[in-house]
């Protein structure tokens, strides 16, 4: 289908007789706002390959979380159970409810937006305006040159973090699985349940944390490049001209050393957004079990997942985006401060012509 320029014919190729101006906004066949149409050679739109990429994406947090599990934890709550003796299986509880969340969410989403269409039905239109939302509070972060590589992947996050911060109270999560009976209370204590959180347990967030700070790695790389890392990391950002000589120097050595502790900043960031992560979850998955699901505390923890899922995912995109986004209007206002100077030159030379 070819896309068209006006409303009549774009009516006629819609098959509708009228399009009324809150749909108007959601004419694109997309995920993703940014998507302009495909092109006249495809059949295919754009942004199947773009759905597909972002479905991969998720698809790869539980194995990446799997091999963070490898390493257990200390005996205590805080660890995975290995569910192995019961269910036959190699994996942990907390793997075992990522594979299964990732499977329904993957499933939910393409049952909800079918194929995308220029009219959306209601399901495209709930998740246009979640991405829409999503993207324009990160996009002044990250820059519009890194977005289309980093958005994927910040979205990812949050809608992966999200669901698993919020599967920590539905009903059987964390509490069904095997254990024993307390002789004293009489009361059935579960020593390993069979479906836990994947961000209730440290191995879990380290292994988003480390997802992220090696998307963050290829990012930088691809969109800044060697040369502006190390000047942003390292380089004097004073102006040799302004300075004398000798202070310029001194404050060339001064930012070396700025960017080695800034090197051991960034090398702590993994350790950092998972132990976050980790304890939010944790500490309110301990008060719900001790309070007995409160209804006020389980509100609480609504928002707590929420707040925390939003915190990673923007703090990822502030790490890339102090490296990547260094004012994307910045060689725009190059030209047009040299289009100034060439119409003042014009100015000056037209009284010489007469």
């Amino acid at each position: 289908m070819r896309f068209c320029a006006n409303d009549a014919a774009l009516r006629r190729a819609a098959g509708v007789s009228k399009i009324d101006e809150p749909s108007r906004g959601y004419l694109v066949p997309a995920l993703f706002p940014s998507f302009h149409g495909p092109p006249r050679h495809h059949h295919r739109p754009q942004n199947h390959r773009r759905v597909a990429t972002v479905l991969k994406t998720i698809a790869a947090l539980p194995l990446l979380a799997a091999l963070a599990t490898t390493a257990r934890a200390a005996e205590g709550h805080a660890a995975p159970a290995d569910l192995s003796p019961f269910i036959g299986l190699p994996i942990s509880n907390s793997i075992l409810t990522s594979l299964l969340i990732t499977t329904l969410l993957i499933i939910g989403i393409r049952l909800m937006v079918g194929t995308p269409k220029i009219v959306p039905g209601r399901g495209q239109a709930i998740f246009e305006g979640l991405i829409t939302t999503l993207k324009e509070m990160l996009e002044p972060i990250v820059g519009k040159k890194a977005m289309p590589g980093a958005f994927p992947v910040l979205l990812c996050l949050f809608v992966f973090i999200l669901i698993h911060n919020w599967s920590g109270l539905l009903p059987f999560v964390g509490t069904a699985g095997w254990g024993h009976t307390d002789p004293e209370t009489g009361k059935f204590i579960v020593d390993a349940p069979l479906l836990r959180p994947h961000t209730s347990e440290a191995n879990g967030t380290l292994a988003l944390s480390l997802f992220s700070f090696g998307a963050w790695l290829i990012l930088i790389f691809k969109y800044a490049g060697p040369k502006l890392i190390w000047h942003d990391l390292f380089g004097n950002k004073a102006g040799k001209g302004e300075l004398h000589p000798g202070m310029y120097y001194f404050l060339t050595v001064v930012f070396f050393l700025v960017g080695i502790i800034e090197l051991v900043s960034i090398g702590m960031r993994p350790i950092t957004l998972s132990a976050r992560l980790f304890g939010n979850v944790f500490g309110g998955e301990n008060l719900l079990h001790a309070t007995g699901f409160i209804f006020i505390f389980y509100f609480l923890e609504i928002i707590v997942g929420l707040v925390q899922a939003f915190v990673f995912t923007l703090l990822s995109s502030v790490y890339i985006g102090l490296i990547c986004n260094h004012g994307d209007d910045h060689g725009h206002g190059h030209d047009d401060h040299g289009h100034g100077h060439e119409a003042d030159g014009h100015a000056h030379a037209e009284p010489a012509k007469h």
